[in-house]
């Protein structure tokens, strides 16, 4: 993410994404969803907080969906972990640009 761009914020060279299904996210997870250059990137806005750390993954690419799943991974190992939630920018490449189709996020946690 460049320099002065607030979290939860679309970069400047991004292009908000308005199609999306977030019905399997929590409440309390950003719904910020923008593609850049030729619509092949796809970002995100990921939760994660204290020790986790998140990530991103297509799960599916069809003619009208794109699903993306966000993880926050957890040490399996008990640690002292700062209780901040932070909101790190992620993206994903995909094999043909987003153009029309629609971006369902789903949302897990695991423990590696």
């Amino acid at each position: 993410m460049p320099p002065g761009i607030a979290p939860g914020e679309i970069p400047p060279d991004g292009k908000p994404v308005t199609k999306l299904d977030t019905n399997a996210l929590p409440s309390e997870y950003p719904r910020t969803v923008w593609t850049q250059g030729d619509g092949k990137t796809v970002g995100v806005i990921a939760q994660e907080g204290g020790c986790g750390k998140a990530s991103a993954s297509v799960l599916e690419q069809s003619a009208s969906l794109v699903k993306i799943e966000l993880v926050e991974t957890l040490p399996l190992t008990k640690q002292a972990c700062t209780m901040d939630i932070r909101f790190p920018p992620l993206t994903v490449q995909l094999a043909e640009p987003l153009g029309e189709r629609t971006v369902a996020l789903t949302s897990r946690q695991e423990q590696k």
